[in-house]
């Protein structure tokens, strides 16, 4: 385990400390019988002493390896149950949806959140809201030309952002950001953002480090000891960062109510004020102001934050290996030319389609997927596992199962193509997760993703910075929930 940061230190000590005169009982014992096996946890701590806390994906993968696809560890007092590879990741999250479809109650989200959005929602709010989000990314053009010709406004501008450095190396962090989350902004909002817009620049940032603090080590544990709130620790620079997003996107919701009109709803959150004035008589309505407030904190951050990181993850995977790049560029020439690009091409693509999912499956940038917890008691590979227990259903396990991808630690297009070249789907691929809680996105990011990252491919080549090679790019992630890549400089040199 890493503990390396002083503060993990003394959260440790603190909980250890507390817990002598709280905890009333000694070793836990197993739930029931035919509890899935797992390591000997120990009094207070539970596994917390063998699990890499900066990364706890690799400790679990070494686990899955020594006690199958189903097994149990203890983070401090709570049980834990881990799915892993393919095979038992979709029995449950596919072939028993409904046994696995709830979320647990995370204390560093309910503490703001209270289960409202959609992300850590519970129950019928869930079903509310998941339900009016899916609704409305459609009537706003999800999947279709009109969100498609935002996309590709956005491209033109990340393009001449790209232009203006001339081929002298930059961080692609803020650029990708905010090309990225303007496509969320403007479904949301009804309009894009200026990239030098002051509030527009402290947003994107404000959203990277709430993103980054929640996989934090001392985040972690205080989700473990919430009573360790009055330590010192991020936790607590977590929850102003979320307040201060949450004032922003009430002030955002004031502004709409001044020049609302149901009958020229121009936005998501025009949609929903409509909605809420509509049902504002039924006690029992979810359209309330608290879920409006966290519904759209859950979709700015899940709309920036995966598709952008991907993209970057694309960029340098480009540079690491010139020779996959040839020969996308190659064939963006054969198909494209310098015509504009249409979604529609990506059928004809099937070598730039291969690799981008191949950059999304080795990426694989949220390895711990997001948590469930079971509905009722539930059998699993012989198992029982009781209603309410936290789940881990382990994306990391799938992307990498060794059963599944012929190469699976390397970076290999082939996955998604067949000996005549033409793309292959593989249904281990499951970077959105898979069932009831599949990621609501999905079909907009799909479409970033190919547009976006083949309209940068058909202006520039990427290069590693003068003095480095691309042998010298590391691809070893950073520390977070999810799993960006290292801060790197690219050099963008236009093709023609």
């Amino acid at each position: 385990m890493i503990l390396e940061d002083p503060v993990v230190l003394l959260l440790l000590f603190a909980v250890t400390f507390i817990s002598i005169f709280t905890v009333k009982r000694g070793w836990s014992k197993r739930t029931c019988l035919n509890y899935p096996p797992g390591a000997r946890p120990l009094p207070v701590l539970g596994n917390l002493h063998q699990l890499n806390l900066k990364r706890p994906y690799r400790t679990l993968l070494e686990l899955s390896e020594k006690y199958g696809p189903v097994f149990s560890i203890q983070m401090g007092p709570k049980k834990m149950v881990v799915l892993s590879g393919y095979k038992m990741v979709k029995e449950a999250l596919v072939n028993q949806a409904d046994a696995f479809a709830e979320r647990p109650r995370i204390p560093i989200f309910e503490k703001l959140a209270r289960g409202y959005g959609i992300i850590f929602a519970h129950g019928e709010n869930w079903k509310a809201m998941r339900r009016f989000t899916l609704t409305t990314l459609r009537d706003f053009g999800m999947g279709k030309r009109t969100i498609e010709d935002k996309i590709l406004e956005e491209c033109d501008y990340l393009i001449q952002d790209f232009e203006s450095h001339k081929g002298s190396p930059f961080d692609t962090i803020k650029l990708m950001n905010a090309g990225v989350s303007n496509v969320i902004v403007s479904i949301m909002l009804g309009h894009r953002f200026d990239y030098k817009d002051p509030n527009f620049l402290r947003l994107i940032p404000l959203i990277n480090e709430i993103v980054r603090l929640s996989g934090s080590p001392t985040v972690t544990l205080f989700n473990m000891f919430p009573a360790l709130e009055f330590l010192p620790g991020n936790h607590k620079t977590f929850f102003k960062n979320l307040e201060e997003l949450y004032s922003f996107i009430q002030q955002t919701f004031i502004e709409h109510l001044k020049q609302l009109d149901p009958n020229d709803q121009r936005s998501f959150v025009d949609a929903f004020l409509v909605k809420q004035q509509e049902e504002k008589s039924n006690p029992n309505s979810h359209f309330k102001n608290e879920n409006l407030r966290t519904l759209v904190s859950n979709l700015f951050t899940a709309g920036m934050e995966t598709t952008s990181t991907t993209l970057r993850w694309g960029l340098l995977l480009m540079m690491k290996y010139p020779d996959i790049q040839k020969k996308v560029h190659e064939e963006i020439e054969r198909v494209l030319g310098s015509a504009r690009l249409r979604y529609e091409h990506r059928k004809q693509m099937p070598y730039t389609d291969a690799v981008i999912h191949e950059i999304q499956r080795f990426a694989d940038i949220l390895p711990m997927n997001l948590p469930h917890e079971t509905t009722e008691d539930v059998r699993l590979n012989g198992y029982v596992i009781p209603k309410g227990t936290y789940i881990i259903p382990f994306l990391a396990s799938v992307l990498y199962d060794k059963t599944q991808w012929e190469k699976p630690g390397e970076f290999y297009p082939q996955h998604f193509l067949s000996t005549d070249r033409k793309f292959v789907k593989n249904e281990a691929f499951m970077p959105f997760s898979a069932g009831r809680r599949i990621c609501a996105g999905e079909t907009l990011a799909k479409m970033e993703l190919f547009l976006f990252f083949t309209s940068l491919l058909q202006r520039f080549t990427f290069h590693p910075p003068p003095g480095l090679t691309s042998s010298d790019l590391s691809l070893t992630p950073a520390v977070g929930i999810t799993t960006p890549p290292m801060p790197h400089k690219i050099c963008a040199v236009p093709c023609r």
